[in-house]
């Protein structure tokens, strides 16, 4: 069978969005696996699955998986390119979108931008999650990182210069510390000024990436938490840059970039075993 699929990236975030609103696509780690494989599937970040939402008030129900397999609970980006897809397909500037993590709104600013509010942060440690309790804003670990949740886990280290880090040796270890039952996104901050900052990530399950939307929230509150940067901050990342605002007046945490189709096409179902 021929499966449609649609490539998109947010900064070189990219994705393979699959519409499984019929079920009739079955989704097992191998098959997940070879999908984003860049050489011998589609090639992506993350693949992201949409079918009917379970909640009557959203517009569409949306999970996102990594290369590995794993399903993650959120994803910034991709909440970007679901929502410029749908835009076409349903005609409205506001969508919300049902993830694992929680509902998500979302607005069309233009044909190539797209806000996501992210909602609230988890601070507390139960949250993020950790494996004990521990203050999240100085976490045990050489280099004392800042913790918190954007849908799932974000390690934040702030360096003076991002050039002398290793983000795949550094990450790849600090990914799976026990402190971090759930694994977690390692993320390494320079700050540039109050107003932006430099940002690579490390993401579970996926590696490093050109660009993490949720990474760019979870830097952005840590660092106003630090006291290093104010509530709106623009985040340079190795694939573009995202404005993220941390709201005073509820802590929603406000995602706007862009979001662009590369193409569409369709696969043989069967190119792909379970």
């Amino acid at each position: 069978m021929n499966i449609p699929f649609y490539k998109m990236h947010g900064i070189g975030n990219d994705f393979v969005i699959i519409d499984n609103c019929a079920k009739n696509i079955s989704f097992t780690e191998r098959r997940i696996s070879a999908l984003c494989d860049r050489r011998y599937g589609i090639g992506c970040d993350q693949l992201v699955v949409l079918s009917a939402a379970r909640d009557e008030s959203a517009d569409i129900y949306v999970q996102f998986f990594n290369p590995d397999g794993s399903e993650s609970g959120a994803c910034g980006n991709a909440s970007r390119c679901v929502a410029a897809l749908l835009h076409e397909k349903l005609d409205k500037k506001n969508i919300l979108l049902q993830t694992n993590a929680a509902l998500l709104s979302t607005e069309i600013i233009d044909n190539k931008t797209v806000s996501v509010d992210m909602g609230v942060p988890g601070l507390k440690w139960q949250e993020v999650p950790l494996s004990q309790d521990i203050d999240t804003l100085h976490l045990p670990i050489s280099g004392d990182p800042v913790a918190a949740s954007m849908g799932n886990p974000h390690v934040t280290f702030f360096v003076d210069d991002l050039s002398t880090v290793d983000p795949v040796f550094c990450g790849q270890v600090l990914e799976n510390d026990p402190l971090f039952p759930e694994k977690a996104n390692i993320g390494f901050v320079q700050m540039l000024d109050r107003q932006s900052m430099r940002l690579r990530v490390w993401e579970r399950g996926a590696g490093l990436t050109l660009a993490c939307g949720s990474g760019a929230c979870a830097s952005v509150v840590n660092a106003v938490r630090r006291g290093l940067a104010d509530r709106e901050c623009l985040v340079k990342m190795d694939g573009g840059s995202l404005t993220i605002y941390w709201r005073e007046k509820d802590d929603h945490v406000i995602m706007t970039g862009p979001a662009v189709l590369s193409f569409s096409g369709n696969f043989n179902q069967d190119t792909y075993p379970l």
